[in-house]
């Protein structure tokens, strides 16, 4: 352990440990990040999971907010050896007849595809696209008072309601699915409010830079803000594994990339009895399921579309994927589940032998579950890509439990920090002035279960690191 005092001290190298630790080491401050494993990057990790020579992302695999993150784009990330690889499709949603509504840059281009409901999106879309570059950094943090007012409140207007509310907008099924896979990223039902927010944000993100992924792998990103912030002065200590507070060195400001359940077990008494209560009732959503392999070629997708996507959703249409989603919500696990698939190495050959090709998927499944839905997932594949089950070489799988033994804060195997509904969306993890501040002084939250919540886009750690120098350090 290493013994120095330090300005701050940052636990957990998820996107948000490392950017909170970026944003207090840019302002000249001693900072050490501690991480647990013997490698830093929490969700953002990869490896040979199935056979050698097949790169396979641990979790996070595509990163459309990462690429749009206000805060990551400040960052010369290039230097550090971080290459994004934007598929010409960030997101196809096939059916089972062959055709797939798709996602591309144009607004236009994505909109012919749509038939009837071509003005339709262009209505909704256009003005949204217009304001992406003011409306990120105001969605992507906690409530304040907007900079840019009237533009979030046209958004508010249509996202605040259910993906099925706003999906009565558009008449054909290509449009109305096209709109539920992006609603279900929330992993919530598609009926709850503020699930067309989440639709119409991952919409903007893919008519702004794509929905692109790093080259040779998600652990690539996790490489490029750990070396910058060493060169800027920054120290990082692996393999230390921290059980409760006291083991951390002296600092006068401590950050924590953890969930309300750690952050409970580290503090122990330090927490007032209030906070205590609220995190003891923090809720976390569901769970997920995930399947990798290695293939002996490409997943043989009958639309065209979904061949030349980086992303696919599978659950066929609106009324499917709302029925599945319900099921799950309610402890269920449906036969035909939402499935969330990616092949990067449709686009770099890093990721697998040549010839050969990885595939990466989940589905949702009730927080804890260990229902093995490998044959349901490999089922919904099949209906749109018949062949592909002779393709696969190896597969390897990992439930609810084993995605939280590999990163303790998915609690239950929560990727999102914590149920995203309207009652957790920005009082996460508790109602305080700034949902950073725990009840102790010098201690902050910058995990997923702040806001703006999950996704890999270290804006949580930002926006905790930046109260921190205001109270701490009376720095802006």
């Amino acid at each position: 352990m290493v013994k120095n005092d330090f300005d701050a001290v940052v636990l957990g190298s998820g996107p948000n440990g490392l950017a909170a630790a970026i944003t207090l080491q840019q302002k000249g401050l001693t900072v050490l990040l501690i991480e647990g494993k013997q490698v830093i990057g929490g969700g953002l990790r990869s490896a040979e999971l199935t056979l050698p020579g097949f790169i396979h992302d641990i979790c996070s695999a595509i990163h459309p907010l990462a690429a749009a993150s206000p805060f990551f784009n400040t960052l010369p990330l290039e230097k550090y050896g971080l290459q994004w690889v934007t598929p010409p499709v960030a997101a196809a949603h096939p059916f089972n007849d062959g055709i797939a509504a798709s996602l591309v840059a144009s607004v236009d281009a994505t909109a012919k595809g749509l038939g009837k409901d071509q003005q339709a999106y262009h209505r909704l879309m256009d003005p949204l696209v217009k304001d992406w570059e003011q409306l990120a950094p105001e969605l992507l943090g906690p409530l304040h008072f907007p900079a840019h007012p009237l533009e979030l409140a046209a958004f508010g207007l249509k996202g605040l309601p259910s993906v099925t509310t706003l999906a009565r907008r558009f008449q054909t099924r290509e449009a109305r699915g096209l709109l539920a896979g992006m609603a279900a990223h929330s992993m919530q039902p598609l009926t709850s409010l503020a699930t067309a927010a989440v639709s119409l944000i991952f919409l903007m993100a893919g008519h702004g830079k794509g929905w692109p992924f790093p080259r040779t792998g998600a652990s690539a990103l996790a490489k490029a803000l750990g070396e910058y912030f060493t060169e800027l002065g920054g120290t990082i200590q692996t393999g230390t594994y921290i059980s409760s507070l006291s083991q951390l060195p002296s600092s006068r400001a401590l950050l924590l990339d953890v969930s309300p359940r750690q952050l409970l077990q580290l503090g122990g008494h330090t927490w007032s009895s209030l906070y205590r209560r609220q995190l003891e009732r923090y809720r976390y959503g569901r769970g997920v399921f995930k399947c990798d392999w290695a293939l002996a070629g490409r997943i043989p997708f009958t639309a065209p579309e979904c061949r030349e996507a980086g992303t696919v959703h599978l659950g066929g249409t609106l009324e499917e994927i709302a029925a599945a989603e319900a099921f799950t919500a309610a402890g269920g696990h449906p036969e035909k589940p939402f499935v969330l698939l990616t092949q990067q190495s449709l686009f770099d050959d890093t990721r697998a032998p040549e010839g050969k090709h990885t595939g990466w998927a989940y589905c949702h499944v009730p927080n804890g579950s260990r229902r093995d839905m490998t044959n349901a997932i490999e089922e919904q594949v099949e209906r749109v890509a018949p062949g592909f089950r002779e393709r696969i070489l190896a597969r390897h799988t990992m439930d609810t439990a084993q995605m939280e033994e590999y990163n303790p804060n998915y609690i239950g195997g929560d990727i999102n920090g914590g149920n995203l509904d309207i009652g957790q969306l920005f009082t996460r993890p508790a109602l305080r002035s700034s949902p950073y501040r725990t009840s102790a002084h010098g201690i902050y939250l910058c995990s997923a279960s702040t806001p703006p919540g999950g996704g890999v886009h270290g804006m949580c750690g930002f926006h905790a690191a930046r109260r921190a120098l205001k109270d701490i350090f009376r720095l802006d």
